[in-house]
C-alpha cells in the first residue's frame, strides 16, 4: 500500500524503533526528543500528524480520548484522525494509531518493532486491540488551512 498520506511519509519514519519508555512527558524524551532512539505509538502517531502540519497534544491515550480542547471525537475517520485501541473500552493505555487510508491504520506496536500499516482487522483480531475505542481528530486553530494528506 503506497497511496496518499503513507507514500508521502519520509523513510526517517519507517525506521523508527519501537521503545515503550519512549512516551510523551516521559523523560527520555524529555532528554531526547527525536525519534531516532525509537517511540511509542503516541509519540510516533504524533509526529506523523505534526509531519503533516497539525499540532497534536502530547496526551497518553486516556487524556486524549478526554481531551475537548485540542481535539474532538468523530464518528467516521479520514486521513490523519487519531484511533484508539485496547482490550475493552478503557482508554487507559489504549493503543494509538493514524488513520492513513481506508481501512489502513499506521502504527507503531512492539509487536511489529517497526512502523506497520494493518487493516481494522489486524487490530480486532488482536485480544489487546480487539476494540476500537474510537477516534480523534485534532482541531485546526482559528483560520487555520488544513493539511491535505493524499
Amino acid at each position: 500500500m503506497t497511496t496518499g498520506l503513507v507514500a508521502r511519509l519520509p523513510d526517517r519514519f519507517w525506521s523508527v524503533p519501537y521503545a515503550g519508555a519512549r512516551f510523551p512527558g516521559s523523560p527520555a524524551v524529555a532528554e531526547r526528543p527525536d525519534l531516532a532512539e525509537g517511540a511509542n505509538c503516541q509519540l510516533f502517531a504524533y509526529a506523523v500528524l505534526r509531519h503533516f502540519g497539525l499540532q497534536p497534544p502530547a496526551l497518553r491515550s486516556s487524556d486524549l480520548w478526554a481531551d475537548t480542547a485540542t481535539t474532538t471525537r468523530v464518528a467516521a475517520a479520514r486521513p490523519l484522525d487519531l484511533l484508539l485501541f485496547n482490550a475493552t473500552d478503557d482508554a487507559y493505555g489504549a493503543h494509538v494509531g493514524v488513520w492513513a487510508a481506508p481501512d489502513r491504520v499506521l502504527h507503531l506496536c512492539a509487536e511489529a518493532g517497526r512502523p506497520a500499516v494493518w487493516p481494522l482487522t489486524a487490530f480486532a483480531a488482536r485480544p489487546r486491540y480487539r476494540t476500537l475505542i474510537g477516534v480523534k481528530r485534532v482541531v485546526a486553530a482559528p483560520g487555520a488551512r488544513c493539511p491535505s494528506p493524499g
